[in-house]
């Protein structure tokens, strides 16, 4: 299997990288696996936050089955023409009984704490599987989002069955796009002093970076800000360019399992890379702020 590597950078680092992190912390036990469904009381609704109570407590070394839910209202989706039926019952309870969200408006699962993780450790979390939950997506856009917004002023949101068995999205009639699941978020807690931030922007937290290299096999290492590392993921894509044209990709429910390994005291300062034999890419990712550039080739 493809191994990718991501770490995710919260600065522009002024050098080329020159070490790996350091060892992971030894598990105080037998690694365990648990089971994270999004229910009223396990989600956090459009935010990051380093005082978030933690719905799920792990060591190093632990792994977690993640059962997401897409970012959508049930309204929303029978109006695109989703049978009534087909809406998970989950999403129904979460808009129904969550009433502490906000600023923004991913639903995530989290936050995980995990035991070993302070401030100026590195967190390594292993991508290990990630498979469809629903047979369907959505795509979207709205008045003044998107690419080219003057282009398309007026809402539009199409609901797109989903093949599992042969893995291909059914756009339209002769038109069928393959599928390559990934969560678009998954973050950290940023530091105490930033309290709640929005989960739309990433930041030096990550989040909300909707990478479509993040899929099953790659590894992610994100710098710790806050005890725990309190560690949320959600915002499922069935498949995504680079990047969201119109805001939104395949948007789906995903189930996805995370190993989480604790590298203590690396200061953030992972230069390098020295490369394992067994992986093919590494990849950076900074954090910056977009620029318009939409019109450039027209």
């Amino acid at each position: 299997m493809r191994r990718l590597i991501l770490y995710f950078l919260a600065l522009l680092l002024p050098t080329a990288f020159a070490q790996m992190p350091s060892p992971a912390a030894p598990p105080v036990a037998s690694p365990q696996k648990y089971t994270l469904k999004a229910t009223p009381k396990t989600v956090a609704w459009g935010y990051y936050d380093a005082s978030a109570a933690p719905v799920l407590r792990i060591q190093s070394g632990d792994s977690v089955e993640f059962e997401t839910l897409l970012t959508n209202s049930p309204t929303g989706l029978e109006k695109a023409g989703l049978p009534p039926e087909q809406v998970q019952q989950n999403l129904r309870d979460i808009y129904k009984e969550v009433t502490d969200k906000g600023p923004g408006g991913h639903i995530l699962n989290g936050p995980v704490y995990i035991e070993e993780a302070e401030p100026g450790d590195t967190l390594e979390v292993r991508i290990q599987k990630i498979d469809l939950a629903i047979p369907y997506a959505y795509n979207a856009f709205g008045i003044n989002r998107g690419f080219l917004p003057e282009d398309f002023p007026y809402r539009k949101m199409r609901i797109i069955p989903l093949d599992r068995d042969r893995m291909m999205a059914k756009f339209a009639p002769g038109i069928e796009i393959p599928l390559h699941p990934f969560f678009g978020s998954m973050g950290v807690a940023p530091p105490e002093a930033y309290g709640r931030i929005d989960s739309a922007p990433p930041g030096i937290h990550a989040g909300n970076m909707d990478n479509k290299e993040l899929v099953a096999g790659t590894t992610l290492y994100l710098p710790v800000h806050a005890r725990g590392a309190l560690f949320e993921i959600g915002d499922g894509h069935a498949g995504q360019g680079n990047g969201e044209v119109d805001i939104t990709a395949l948007e789906t429910s995903l189930t996805g399992t995370v190993q989480f390994l604790v590298h203590k005291g690396t200061q953030q300062n992972i230069r390098g890379p020295k490369l394992p034999l067994t992986t093919s890419a590494w990849v950076f990712i900074r954090n910056y702020t977009k620029r318009p550039a939409s019109r450039c080739g027209r």
